[in-house]
């Protein structure tokens, strides 16, 4: 894993560090609370918001909190 991130940095010019348990993490409960493909959109946003200047601690957190309020469908 760290060396597919680093190659992807690299690729991308890059140079950023960031929590990767807290960015699996939101991208797992997104997946369950809804359904498996919104682990990567969500994560998409996740960099949008965080490029917009919000603290990654933060919007994991609460991406959590929606999860875990998500209606399920079970």
């Amino acid at each position: 894993m760290n060396n597919w991130i680093a190659a992807v940095q690299k690729e991308l010019g890059l140079n950023v560090s960031f929590d990767t348990d807290a960015i699996l993490d939101a991208a797992r409960d997104a997946a369950h609370a809804t359904e498996r493909k919104a682990a990567p959109i969500t994560t998409y946003l996740m960099g949008v918001a965080a490029a917009q200047g919000a603290n990654p601690q933060e919007i994991a957190a609460k991406i959590e909190k929606l999860a875990k309020s998500w209606p399920s469908d079970k």
